[in-house]
């Protein structure tokens, strides 16, 4: 008896030892060993942690382009009971399976979020010479749920459940390996190869063409906000955009010299629309054999710096088209090469003559540069800093910036890059091309913000200064319904800096020859850019621009003609909210807040709004309704792509249609989210939530709301954005709930608000009293307002004016 009592207690110290080996504790989180996989489970924070897989005794080095977030000290518990252990934080507790390796994710109340579904997979791939891995790990999600994300994608999809998506950088699909639920979590996919998105009834998976190792992100945040809030924590936050950059800017495929460029800007200045910015865009180098030289070498551009000072004392702003990529006879190109940093893919443009389709007897040899090597990178700046930062040029249009794959072989991807093949760091060549450009510009210069507008995106890019807008779009109605979800999913990957080309890029199934081959004068392209124009004022750019014909107004019509009229609206509201923006712009920067805003963001409760693909937040008081179908004309139906688009020929087969009416009255439905009370921007009329309405429309109205206890500040009535100082705002306010503004201001246009250089005014309103409070000032910098009035509205009509020096104000109503 005694010797089975000895047996027994050796048995339960081996069985505890080896319990106590089945994982080893690290400072953030557990390595352990199961089914043949290394597995790390490290907390990053509280609410995120980041789960690393590779075959068993596979070494590796993975440093993340994206990830900058250092892990922390964070307190978290280790148990392990029932063959499972269970890693808890304040926030999450991650639960691994040691018999099947599955993890799940819980909340700290022990709801289930998210679980993964069956073991990863590690198929061999020889990676262009290297022995590496396949990489793809899936995961269940409830039935009914909800996801948003995966960067921008012409698909109108709001929420992309249901789909298989690959996911490689393109033109107009700007991919992003990241996914948000409605349950308040998030999921980033840390890898940058080609990677197929599956979601059906059976999971939800990301598999990867390339990977060392699986490598993903788990946070939770409670909310999108929240979520958001906790991937720009891990990949970057958002640095302020100058004020004038939330202007209005015109721009055209191409201005052919500078004296077209001006002409435009004085144009504006003479008929009293609102301009901010012009874009130049390519060949002001010259031909195609001197592609992105960086510098003026056209004739037609024989004064560059009058130009750009023209531009300037007009008070307008200039930026320029700049490329991934060199033409053969350009200093950069030059010596790029001599360095081994070019490589042999298929680009934009093939041929170095401008004919279309590209001439291949006459090849460009435009050559892109390797973005991933920090030596390219600099020498990049080098030339953008000699030819076009030192005469002054404002901003950057990096086009291209996915970068163009034109006729793509499989043995592209071999390419070496800096990092290793191209096919494995694929999809962050625009990540490392936009970065180096703006960590060259902050080196030098803290006086000008560095702003950047380019057509490809990953994640982390919102760290660089960078809007994105969605590549070169055909016109047409279809496509403009797009531009909505795919804006709202690229905020939901945590980027709030999204753009489209107003009117759609190709517009030229518009040009006919009854109307002289110009879409302007197409009523039927009138409408669509109207309408564009309207939505385009709530996106965080408003920017028009396209090939096929000429975009600036007054090749709409006149003043009191009611397409030109409708425009000009468009343009002078949102000058009326700029000091709205540019206060979000602040809350977008220093409270991880976002502009376009989807509507399960605020109202996630209403299920209504789950896949509401029409309809947005702009900031957290305005709901926008953009009127995305023809009410006037009939609906073209236009399928079209880049090789397509380029084709220049008018079309004869239409005869000339009849006169529209374009004062005519018509209806839209718009549905008001449950959980407030909304009012009609334009006629204070107050509606319930949680209803679809109907609202009567016209060609110069683009139906808002705006939600129960919102602040509202309206600018004065300006041609550019700092023409006026905010001395004499009105204070819109909207009764019915408490609400909050936070007004923001600094010096507009450098980084002196990281040290503390800017105001805040905090305005409260307390409906049951009806009371404003107009806070003391917080902050200072040079040149603020000490003094100005307030004229306060109220959606009723009630109107009071106050001046304010800084200290605290009560009006009662």
């Amino acid at each position: 008896m005694k010797s089975f009592k000895i047996l027994m207690l050796l048995l339960f110290v081996c069985s505890t030892a080896l319990i106590a080996q089945s994982y080893e504790k690290t400072k953030y989180g557990l390595k352990t060993t199961t089914n043949s996989l290394d597995l790390e489970i490290q907390f990053i924070n509280p609410s995120t942690v980041r789960i690393l897989k590779s075959p068993q005794g596979k070494v590796y080095t993975k440093e993340s382009l994206s990830v900058i977030e250092k892990p922390q000290d964070v307190k978290y518990s280790i148990v392990e009971k029932d063959n499972n252990i269970r890693i808890k934080s304040d926030i999450i507790e991650v639960t691994l399976n040691l018999s099947s390796g599955y993890i799940s994710f819980y909340d700290s109340k022990g709801n289930k979020l998210l679980a993964e579904n069956n073991t990863p997979s590690f198929t061999d791939f020889n990676d262009a010479g290297i022995k590496t891995y396949k990489v793809k790990q899936s995961f269940i999600l409830d039935k009914e749920e909800a996801i948003y994300g995966l960067g921008i994608l012409q698909n109108g999809k709001m929420s992309q459940r249901n789909q298989v998506r690959n996911l490689i950088q393109g033109n107009t699909d700007d991919v992003t390996t990241f996914i948000q639920s409605v349950k308040g979590y998030g999921l980033f996919w840390d890898n940058y190869s080609p990677t197929k998105f599956t979601d059906n009834q059976n999971e939800t998976s990301f598999d990867s063409e390339v990977g060392d190792c699986i490598d993903y992100y788990f946070m939770y945040g409670g909310n999108s906000d929240g979520v958001i809030a906790k991937m720009r924590s891990l990949t970057g936050e958002v640095p302020m955009f100058p004020l004038w950059t939330y202007g209005f800017w015109q721009s055209r495929e191409r201005y052919k010299s500078q004296n077209e460029l001006l002409e435009v800007v004085r144009k504006h200045r003479e008929l009293g629309v609102p301009l901010d910015g012009i874009i130049q865009d390519w060949q002001y180098w010259g031909n195609n054999y001197l592609w992105n030289a960086m510098d003026f070498l056209n004739p037609e551009f024989s004064n560059p710096q009058q130009m750009i000072d023209e531009v300037h004392a007009n008070n307008a702003h200039i930026i320029i088209s700049i490329w991934s990529s060199f033409g053969p006879h350009t200093k950069p190109y030059h010596e790029l090469d001599q360095n081994g940093m070019l490589f042999n893919i298929s680009t934009w443009p093939e041929s170095g003559l401008e004919a279309w389709p590209p001439n291949m007897d006459y090849p460009s040899g435009v050559r892109v540069y390797d973005a991933y090597n920090p030596k390219a990178r600099d020498i990049y700046w080098k030339y953008l800093n000699e030819g076009l930062f030192k005469r002054k040029i404002d901003g950057w249009w990096m086009d291209s910036t996915e970068p163009d794959h034109l006729r793509w072989k499989a043995e592209d991807f071999d390419t070496q890059t800096y990092l290793g093949s191209f096919r494995k760091v694929r999809n962050a060549y625009p990540l490392m091309t936009v970065g180096g450009v703006y960590k060259n510009q902050r080196a030098i210069s803290s006086d000008k913000r560095v702003f950047i507008l380019t057509r490809s995106g990953f994640a982390g890019q919102q760290r660089y200064g960078a809007n994105v807008w969605s590549g070169d779009i055909g016109s047409s109605w279809e496509s403009l319904r797009k531009q909505i979800p795919a804006g709202l999913n690229f905020t939901l990957t945590g980027n709030p800096n999204f753009n489209s080309d107003i009117g759609g890029f190709f517009a030229g199934e518009y040009n006919k020859s009854w109307n002289d081959g110009s879409a302007s004068k197409n009523p039927m392209y009138q409408e669509l850019y109207v309408r564009w124009m309207q939505q385009g004022a709530f996106t965080p750019m408003m920017r028009s621009h396209g090939t096929d014909l000429k975009r600036e107004i007054y090749y709409f019509g006149e003043k009191s003609e009611p397409i030109y009229d409708a425009i000009e609206k468009a343009i002078h509201l949102r000058y009326s909210l700029l000091p709205y923006i540019y206060s979000t712009s602040w809350e977008v920067t220093n409270k991880q807040s976002s502009f376009m805003r989807a509507l399960v963001m605020d109202f996630a409760n209403d299920k209504n709004v789950w896949d509401m693909n029409d309809q947005y937040m702009f900031g957290k008081a305005i709901l926008v309704a953009p009127i995305v179908e023809a009410q006037y004309t009939p609906e073209k139906i236009v399928k079209v792509n880049e090789e397509s688009g380029w084709n220049k020929k008018t079309s004869n087969t239409e005869k000339e249609k009849e006169k529209i009416d374009f004062t005519q009255k018509k209806h839209t439905q718009v549905y008001l989210p449950a959980g407030t009370t909304w009012y009609d921007y334009w006629t204070n009329e107050k509606h319930n939530g949680g209803q679809e309405i109907t609202r009567e429309t016209s060609i110069d109205m683009i139906p808002l709301y705006v939600k129960a206890g919102s602040i509202i500040p309206i600018g004065p009535k300006v041609q550019y954005a700092t023409q006026t100082s905010w001395d004499n705002l009105i204070l819109k306010v909207y009764d019915g709930a408490n609400g909050s503004f936070i007004l923001y201001e600094d010096e507009f246009d450098n980084y002196n608000y990281e040290n503390g250089a800017y105001t805040e005014i905090p305005i409260t309103w307390d409906n049951s009293s009806r009371k404003l409070a107009i806070g003391p000032r917080k902050g200072s910098y040079e040149g603020m307002l000490n003094n100005r009035q307030f004229t306060i509205i109220l959606q009723d009509g009630a109107t009071k004016k106050v001046n304010y020096d800084g200290k605290k104000i009560d009006v009662k109503f």
